[in-house]
């Protein structure tokens, strides 16, 4: 499954070319992340405070820039789940196009709050995240 956000570029998010910068791109992506966080695996009535989710590794390629005015998605979903690390997987496309303006594998692992240790990802957590698991949704690469 392919979670999806849209992001309008305010004067805030650019720089002095009058672009977005490189690093309001990783605030983009973290806002995908919080959303699905949101969405699959905060309970309802009341934040999960038990795990967290960690950032590990972060790789993005910078395709294309975007401007003022723009409306941005981003598309993520799980490319791989491994035994105690996943991997996100984020596209950003240009809204009325097929431009890919970033993209981007972050891999993160679920830690235990109590001992900020990383969890295994087994039986729950595995299914969990299989709602999102996806293999990469575009030949850019």
């Amino acid at each position: 499954m392919i979670s999806n956000i849209q992001i309008k570029i305010r004067g805030y998010h650019l720089d002095l070319y009058g672009h977005v910068n490189n690093t309001r791109y990783l605030e983009f992506l973290e806002e995908a992340r919080w959303t699905i966080k949101e969405k699959y695996f905060d309970s309802q009535n009341k934040r999960d405070e038990e795990f967290g989710f960690v950032v590990v590794n972060t790789n993005i390629n910078y395709r294309n820039y975007t401007q003022l005015g723009d409306t941005l998605e981003i598309r993520t979903t799980i490319s791989h789940i491994g035994n105690k690390s996943a991997v996100f997987r984020h596209e950003i496309y240009l809204i009325g196009s097929d431009k890919l303006i970033a993209d981007a594998d972050v891999t993160f692992v679920i830690i235990d709050r109590s001992t900020g240790k990383a969890m295994p990802i087994e039986s729950e957590w595995r299914t969990r995240l299989e709602v999102l698991y996806n293999q990469p949704f575009s030949g850019h690469q």
